[in-house]
């Protein structure tokens, strides 16, 4: 890290990622694992989007959420994945104070936006089994317009605030970040003075824009499970959980990789564990769930069938 060592500790105005910094894997390893994953994730993604979009059969307010979570996907790892790719590559880890904060408000605005559209898909799920027949007049597309947008505003709004907390947070010294991306966690342990007050901010946010929603989600999961073992058709039963159940892996997955990414002590001990998390939470889990939904998707498989079997006939 010899930018790292040659930096100005008075007059430094940049941050310095530490990716993986002792892990003991080359550079260019870590590079090729990090760029098939980026790309499997832009690829699989924008296949969901375009199947979607393109096929009649898929226009449901169910995958209007999800092509839109495939939006959110391929954005959060293109703020974030290129800059880790370019200090695999060339060893210069300084990122810009401006770089960084810009990083930290669209992750954090792409995060929280994938939480609420993850919260939106519970409710269409327990919409569509709990309160089946109010379904077409609960969730018509102008409902769904609206959720969508209030999603991606309230995570933006959210955002701003966040950052700009973030951005007045008193920094002494060498301004390295023990994490591959910019975040607030990484930026508390490197802070100095009094920070009670910005922890606090964090926690409060953490608490309205990460707890309320999975407490949400639960609640939903909750009633529409109690619902479907009250159906006595074992078939019926069956098909209403195999609608679930994608939705459900993914929120399995999604919520352990944040508790373990910001719930994790930050000391040396749990440091390599921290970035791993934070590893899957960049780049496996966006690529992990076209993956699961198209998987177990009959309505999925066959667009993708169906356009594959077009393509390969015009040829």
């Amino acid at each position: 890290m010899k930018n790292i060592l040659e930096a100005n500790h008075t007059f430094n105005t940049d941050f310095y990622i530490l990716a993986f910094g002792k892990s003991g894997v080359t550079d260019f390893v870590l590079f090729s694992i990090f760029l098939l994953l980026y790309l499997i994730c832009l690829t699989w993604n924008s296949v969901i989007i375009a199947l979607i979009n393109s096929d009649t059969h898929l226009q449901t307010p169910m995958f209007f959420f999800l092509s839109n979570l495939s939006l959110v996907d391929i954005s959060y790892t293109s703020v974030t994945v290129p800059k880790l790719l370019d200090i695999f590559l060339t060893g210069n880890n300084r990122i810009s104070s401006k770089d960084c904060f810009s990083q930290f408000f669209f992750f954090t605005g792409m995060a929280c936006t994938e939480i609420f559209l993850l919260t939106a898909m519970s409710y269409d799920r327990y919409v569509a089994i709990c309160k089946s027949l109010h379904y077409p007049l609960l969730m018509k597309k102008r409902n769904c317009n609206f959720i969508v947008a209030g999603s991606w505003a309230s995570a933006y709004s959210t955002s701003l605030f966040v950052t700009t907390v973030a951005s007045n947070i008193p920094f002494c010294g060498l301004k390295v970040i023990d994490q591959l991306y910019c975040d607030i966690k990484p930026m508390l342990k490197i802070s100095c003075g009094n920070t009670l007050p910005f922890q606090v901010v964090v926690y409060f946010e953490t608490f309205l824009m990460g707890i309320c929603p999975f407490v949400s989600i639960t609640l939903s999961y909750i009633k529409i499970i109690s619902t479907i073992l009250a159906v006595h058709r074992k078939g019926k039963r069956k098909k209403a959980f195999s609608t679930c159940t994608s939705h459900l892996t993914v929120i399995a997955i999604f919520y352990g990789t944040i508790f373990f990414v910001y719930m994790v002590p930050t000391s040396a001990d749990f440091r390599n564990v921290n970035q791993i998390f934070s590893a899957l939470f960049l780049v496996v889990i966006p690529t992990l769930n076209p993956l699961i939904y198209s998987l177990r998707n009959n309505d999925i498989k066959c667009a993708l069938r169906k356009k594959c079997n077009m393509l390969f006939k015009s040829y």
